[in-house]
């Protein structure tokens, strides 16, 4: 039986790594620790452990290599065409290396991958709280980095809290990672104060206004919601209006034939055998006892049937939600999941039935989520080195906007100005969604990072709101 690692041994070296935002050594790394330093092969089997994890980063090799804490990586992919060669910047989460096999093989060209169709096995032989997706040790992870309340609290109570944001994040990233060009800010406008952008799709603004309205029935109904059918259908109901060709099939089973683009994988057709397997998955969902356990099972079953003619991943993102909502835990909102790393998650688990990179996807996830919603551990508390990066740009860009007393709109307009001329391009979107979650977070009690006086704050405030 392996032997089982303190946690506050593996918290002390998080701790250290966090002192060091450049990156530390092996060395660095046991001056920091509080107590008493590690033998220096005990330490370098917990950093393997952490990186294994995704709960550090490991870069170079020999006396060379440096731990980070979690962040966005950027790989560099140098494609030669002709006499041109053309960098292309993916963003991506530090993934393990079953991750890696697995994000190597569905990268292969699609005619060379193996066609294969819904496997029931993968769900038959989960048994609810004797099979775990999730081990022990990351459970545990999560649930330190989540809990927010003590217990006795109803049900719901820690979402209501911050249901203004919750509102805006998830409806904001899970539509971006359906392709939604809305950004940050302009969801927020069109959510509060009903503004949709001009010369966009209409259906993005639906979109986002159903993430709302599914959301609001999670949190309003936080203490009867759970996985049965009247959550779900309701869910997709909700998700679905007005985007569907054929509204009837809002909140019902499918009874046609659906694919996957860029997919080997082929869904199951007969609609019995969808709604046997659809019974199942809740029945199964709602046996397991540990909310993230739970919450990943969901994100793994539901795309893979597709029970639905359209709308499942949205549906299976907001029901991984329920068991959060319900015991007081982080939502999970997806903040700065880039849509590659999950879509290559899915299709582990569509082509290969194999989870470990979608469980990448999840866990690095839900640290971003906790950490924009609560003062979590410091070991997700280092500075941001993207922020970083752009720190002067960040603050320039705010203090115009207010000193300049500009509305919403005008605000919109002016980061994506300064994120096309000032910025790499490959950074240029998630410059947008930093300045605007800034702009949006600004109060009397944080202005002087900008440079600013109560004055201006509260003249640019009236017109602000």
């Amino acid at each position: 039986m392996p032997k089982i690692i303190p946690e506050n041994e593996l918290d002390a070296i998080i701790k250290a790594v966090s002192s060091f935002p450049e990156g530390a050594s092996i060395a660095q790394v046991n001056s920091k620790i509080a107590g008493a330093e590690l033998a220096h092969r005990t330490l370098q089997r917990r950093l393997a452990h952490l990186v294994a994890q995704s709960r550090l980063l490991k870069e170079g090799k020999g006396p060379g290599t440096r731990y980070f804490l979690p962040g966005i990586l950027a790989k560099i992919n140098v494609t030669e065409k002709s006499e041109i060669v053309e960098d292309h910047a993916e963003v991506y989460i530090p993934i393990s290396p079953e991750g890696e096999s697995i994000k190597t093989s569905i990268r292969k060209p699609i005619h060379e991958r193996k066609p294969v169709s819904y496997n029931s096995d993968l769900l038959q032989k989960y048994i609810p709280n004797e099979t775990f997706y999730l081990s022990y040790e990351i459970r545990s992870h999560l649930y330190k980095l989540g809990h927010s309340l003590g217990d006795g609290s109803p049900a719901g109570t820690y979402a209501r809290q911050v249901l203004d944001r919750i509102l805006i994040d998830l409806s904001w990233n899970s539509s971006r990672l359906e392709g939604n060009t809305y950004s940050l800010l302009e969801t927020e406008r069109l959510l509060s104060a009903g503004q949709s952008v001009e010369g966009k799709n209409a259906e993005e603004a639906q979109m986002i206004l159903n993430h709302k309205a599914a959301i609001e029935l999670l949190v309003d109904q936080a203490e009867e919601i759970g996985f049965n059918s009247y959550t779900i259908l309701n869910l997709h109901a909700l998700l679905s209006q007005n985007l569907l060709q054929n509204p009837q099939a809002c909140g019902r089973i499918r009874t046609i034939a659906v694919g996957i683009d860029g997919s080997v994988y082929h869904p199951l057709e007969v609609p019995q055998t969808i709604e046997e397997c659809f019974q199942v998955i809740l029945n199964k969902a709602s046996m397991i006892n540990d909310p993230f356990e739970q919450a990943f099972f969901t994100m793994v079953h539901l795309p893979y049937l597709q029970p639905f003619e359209d709308v499942n991943k949205r549906v299976s993102r907001l029901a991984a939600n329920i068991p959060l909502i319900r015991e007081n835990l982080s939502p999970l909102s997806f903040i700065d999941v880039p849509k590659q790393s999950y879509i290559d998650g899915l299709l582990g688990v569509y082509e290969l039935n194999r989870t470990e990179l979608l469980r990448d996807v999840f866990i690095w996830a839900y640290e971003r989520s906790c950490a924009h919603y609560s003062a979590v551990r410091q070991s997700l508390g280092a500075p941001d080195p993207f922020r970083m990066k752009y720190r002067e740009l960040i603050a320039s860009t705010i203090l115009i906007v207010v000193t300049r007393k500009m509305d919403k709109e005008a605000s919109i307009a002016l980061v994506k100005q300064q994120a096309t001329s000032e910025v790499e391009h490959s950074d240029q979107d998630r410059f947008i969604e930093v300045a605007e979650t800034e702009l949006m977070s600004l109060h009397e009690g944080n202005i002087a990072r900008y440079r600013l006086r109560p004055s201006e704050y509260q003249e640019w405030k009236s017109i602000w709101v």
